[in-house]
Formats: C-alpha cells, sequence, structure tokens
C-alpha cells in the first residue's frame, strides 16, 4: 500500500487543464533509488496511473502540474512565488501562539482559495478508483497536450 499526493485544487481551476507529471518514489528512505519521473499527461490519467502504480507497493506518487514556460523571466516568476508563498506559510507558523493561534493558522491553510496538497494512502477504503487509462487513451492525450503547448 502506497500514497498518492497531489494539489486539491477547485472545480475552476485553471492549473487542471494543464499537463501533469507523475514522479515516482520510495515511500520510507529517500535515498534508497532516484525517483523516476513520468509524463506529460492529462490530470485523470495521470491520476488513474500514479494510483495503480503504487496500490501494491511501498511507494509515493506524486502528481503534479506541469507549466509550460517559455522564458526564463517566467520560471523566475514561477520560483519567486513559491518562495513567497513558502515565507508567508513559515511566517504565519511562527507568529502562531503556541496555546491557541496554531488552530488558526491551520484553518486558513484550509480554507484558502488557493491550492492545498492532499494525500491519499492507496489501499484504504475509499471511493471506488478511476480506471486505469488504455495505451491508446494516454496517447490520444499526448496529442491533446501537444495541441495545448503549440497553443501557448
Amino acid at each position: 500500500m502506497g500514497a498518492l499526493v497531489t494539489l486539491d485544487l477547485p472545480d475552476d481551476s485553471p492549473l487542471l487543464g494543464l499537463p501533469w507529471i507523475i514522479t515516482v518514489g520510495p515511500l520510507a528512505d529517500p535515498a534508497e533509488w532516484e525517483p523516476v519521473v513520468c509524463g506529460p499527461y492529462e490530470r485523470p490519467h495521470a491520476l488513474a496511473l500514479a494510483e495503480a502504480v503504487v496500490a501494491d507497493e511501498q511507494l509515493m506518487a506524486v502528481v503534479e502540474p506541469l507549466l509550460p514556460a517559455l522564458s526564463a523571466e517566467e520560471i523566475r516568476g514561477e520560483v519567486a512565488a513559491a518562495q513567497l508563498a513558502a515565507d508567508d506559510e513559515a511566517a504565519g507558523i511562527e507568529a502562531a501562539d503556541l496555546y491557541g493561534d496554531f488552530d488558526q493558522v491551520l484553518d486558513e491553510q484550509d480554507d484558502g482559495p488557493g491550492e492545498s496538497w492532499a494525500t491519499a494512502t492507496v489501499g484504504a477504503p475509499s471511493p471506488e478508483p478511476p480506471p486505469v487509462p488504455t495505451e491508446e487513451q494516454v496517447r490520444a492525450g499526448f496529442g491533446r497536450i501537444a495541441g495545448l503547448l503549440r497553443e501557448r
């Protein structure tokens, strides 16, 4: 039984339409072997494939969007945004009172309009997993992703 980690996004998030990648690595010791990165896939295909891979093994799969940046400036902007978000989160946790304000920090993290990460232990009782896409379905998804990247 492995673990699947992905962003928990609202239904109208623009990230849902991006290509997604799967990073699979060991669940216990990250130094055990180098993670494997696969993709890009459409999000439903990435989730179904990742779930199928980790269902019976001690693996962790991270499914995340692939941001098709066209310039170094775009990449720097994404890095700066990620750093700012991490700094804001760290400042909120540092400012939390040991006996009372930490719940408020957690509530803000859970209820915020932005993205959050969701982790599921595969093999635990949960809704029916999505069907694993066929090779033909994945190839058709590659074609749609290529079209999206050409439009960008």
